[in-house]
Formats: structure tokens, sequence, C-alpha cells
């Protein structure tokens, strides 16, 4: 069983995603919290359950779920599952979003 550690900018990622979810709906906000904070919880029995980004390449170290309407991104390092960044579905990954918040290994 691995141990899920979110990062800082994760967190605040989802964050801003459910303060602008909220200015709308603040219930629907909240429950896409939850469906993605449950979603990652299962990351530490299965923590290679993600496929890779496509934008990255077969061979990158990160992985994703998508709970929408976001995709979270995570690195597995053998005991450890470090959820290093959230953004909404529609919006473009770029590689430098991820460098910002990868603990040292």
């Amino acid at each position: 069983m691995a141990q899920v550690i979110w990062t800082e900018p994760a967190i605040a990622d989802l964050e801003a995603i459910a303060e602008y979810i909220a200015i709308q709906d603040p219930e629907a906000a909240k429950a896409v919290v939850r469906r993605i904070v449950a979603h990652v919880k299962q990351l530490a029995d299965h923590p290679k359950s993600g496929p890779r980004p496509k934008e990255l390449g077969p061979k990158s170290r990160y992985r994703q779920i998508v709970e929408p309407p976001c995709r979270v991104f995570y690195r597995h390092d053998g005991e450890q599952v470090h959820v290093v960044h959230v953004m909404r579905t529609e919006r473009l990954l770029r590689r430098s979003q991820l460098r910002r918040s990868v603990p040292k290994a």
C-alpha cells in the first residue's frame, strides 16, 4: 500500500477549481472535490492504475486519473504517490506545470 501525498501546488489547484465552480454552484464544487479526493485515495492500493498522459509520451514517470471535470497528475515513487497537479480537462497540459511541484526523490 502506497502513501498518498498531496503537494501544495496540487492542493492549490484543486482549491482554485472548487472556488470557480462554487461561484455558480457551491454544492457542485463540494461534490467535485469529494469525488476527486475519493478517486485519489484509490491510488494507495493501485498506484499504477492511471495511464501516462499522452502529451508526455509512453516513458513518462507521470500518470493521471480523470475525474470529470478534472485530470489529476501524479508520480509513483515506490512507497509514495505524489499528487502534483490538478487541472480542468479542457485545458492543455504543459510539462512545466508538473515540474513546479515535483518533490525531491
